[in-house]
Parts: structure tokens; C-alpha cells; sequence
């Protein structure tokens, strides 16, 4: 390193300093509090406070409700996260091929997408509602989307779904909007008909946005909280009992602090863990381009 790289790094650092002290302040700080607090048996309503090391951690390792927890959590980040995947990059296409209200199509998908999360979770409830809900108004049937146990958490990713797919679709979109036209027209002169120019040009090409779009979708996902606790609650039977909800149950609820620390302790690691694995991806794809 020569000397004036060294400087410039010096005065790099002293330029990010503001922001890594501010961003460990706001985050580092209360994420080790909680920590602490997971080690700790604390119930305020009851004057309880002691430390107990990690045996919340124990506890939930042979708790069938966090494992149930972790089932609804999984189950409805990988089916929302794929769905959104195929139908966002289909919409993308969609738009990009469309030359008529182009811009219309492009402001209703957005509409979606700016919502608030509640907002989107009360207009769903009046869509599932079992006897004047559109949709069964539609389907010409009574059915109890929320109250039965089979049907609850899939009509929870279809609300999701809706609500998340068009920010898979606006990346994928901006994406398609950057890839030269010569690339497709020398792809048809080689006789590559439609699905061969999607496999082997499209795709490879968005797959980069697709990872980053993804990793931000499936953290997401992974924290959802707002739709299950206003459509469902968590319920019926615990079937849409995520780990957000069940930590906020233990926390908020039931006033067991240090036992809601822990559950979202549990939350932070899987979380980094996914972000960590799709960062690998990331740097994998980079190595071999």
C-alpha cells in the first residue's frame, strides 16, 4: 500500500466513524440488552428478576410450541418467497413486453406495494370473511378461510404474496429495462426461440437482482408479524404462530420478558444466518464471473 492509499484509508475511516458509532448505538446497544435480558427470568407484574443463564434457551429446544412456531415461520417464508419469485419475474416480463397502458399497469402494481401492512391485512379480512368476503361471494361457497386450521396459513401467504410481489417485480423489471436489445437480437439469429432466450439469456442476467431481491424478501418474511397478528392472531390452534407472534405473546401478553428475549434471540440468529448464506451466494457468483 502505497502512502497516499494510506491516507485515503485513513480518511475513509474517519468519514464512516459517525455512522458505525450511531449504528452500533441504535443497534448493537438494545440488540445486547436483549440478550442479557434472555438470560434473566424477569417478570415485571410479579417483581420477578433473576438471572438464569440459558435455560430459555433449554426450554425451547423441547418446547413443542416453538417448534410448532418455527414450522408456520418456515413454511410461510419459503411458499410466499417462491411464489413471489415466479410471479414477480412474470409480471416483470409482463410489463416489459406490454406497449399499451403501460404506465397504469406499472402505478395498480405499486398500489399493492404502498399499502400499509395493516391496511393490507384489513382488506383481506373482509375479502376472506366467510359469509359476505368476495371471495367466497366468488367461489359461490361458505368457507372460513381464518377460522379453519388446514386453510389459515396458505390464505395468509396469498395475503402476503399480494402485498410483497410487486417489490420482486419492480426489481426485476428495472432490471430487464438495462439489458440490450442487440443481446436478444443476436440470440434470435443463433435460433433460440422464447423458452431457450429466457433459460439461457434472461435469466442468467436478472439472476443477480433476483439474489438481492430475494435476500431482502426472505428476511422479511421471516420477521412478518403484522398480517398473522391482525388476520388470525396467531390461531386457529396455532397453525399461523410464528415466531414474531409467539414472542410477542411471551413479551407483551404474558409480561415474561426474559423468555420473549430469547425467542427473539432465536429470531436475530436465524435471520443472520440467512442473510449470511445469501451474502455467500453473492460473493460465490462474483468469484466465478
Amino acid at each position: 500500500m502505497t502512502r497516499r492509499e494510506s491516507e485515503e484509508r485513513r480518511a475513509a475511516l474517519v468519514f464512516v466513524a459517525p455512522a458505525v458509532v450511531t449504528l452500533a448505538a441504535l443497534t448493537a446497544g438494545p440488540a445486547l440488552w436483549v440478550f442479557w435480558l434472555s438470560l434473566r427470568q424477569r417478570v415485571p407484574v410479579f417483581g420477578i428478576d433473576a438471572f438464569v443463564g440459558f435455560s430459555h434457551y433449554a426450554f425451547l429446544a423441547g418446547d413443542a410450541r416453538f417448534w410448532n412456531a418455527v414450522r408456520a415461520t418456515g413454511t410461510f417464508t419459503l411458499a410466499s418467497v417462491a411464489l413471489e419469485l415466479v410471479l414477480g419475474l412474470a409480471v416483470a416480463l409482463a410489463l416489459r413486453g406490454q406497449r399499451v397502458g403501460h404506465r397504469i399497469a406499472f402505478s395498480l402494481l405499486l398500489l399493492a406495494w404502498a399499502l400499509p401492512g395493516v391496511v393490507t391485512a384489513k382488506l383481506f379480512e373482509w375479502l376472506y370473511h366467510p359469509t359476505a368476503g368476495l371471495v367466497n361471494v366468488v367461489l359461490g361457497r361458505e368457507i372460513n378461510w381464518l377460522g379453519d386450521p388446514v386453510l389459515a396459513l396458505p390464505a395468509l401467504i396469498v395475503a402476503d404474496v399480494w402485498r410483497t410481489m410487486p417489490f420482486v417485480a419492480l426489481f426485476c423489471y428495472a432490471r430487464l429495462l438495462t439489458i440490450p436489445v442487440s443481446v436478444y437480437e443476436a440470440a434470435a439469429v443463433d435460433g433460440a426461440g422464447r423458452a431457450a432466450t429466457f433459460r439461457f439469456v434472461t435469466l442468467p442476467l436478472v439472476a443477480p437482482v433476483l439474489v438481492v431481491t430475494l435476500l431482502f424478501r426472505t428476511l422479511d418474511a421471516l420477521r412478518a408479524f403484522d398480517l398473522m397478528f391482525v388476520l388470525t392472531g396467531g390461531g386457529p390452534a396455532g397453525t399461523t404462530e410464528t415466531l414474531t407472534v409467539y414472542a410477542y405473546r411471551s413479551l407483551f401478553q404474558t409480561l415474561r420478558l426474559g423468555f420473549g428475549s430469547a425467542i427473539a434471540v432465536v429470531v436475530f440468529v436465524l435471520v443472520m444466518l440467512v442473510a449470511a448464506l445469501y451474502l455467500d451466494v453473492l460473493r460465490r457468483r462474483e468469484a466465478a464471473a
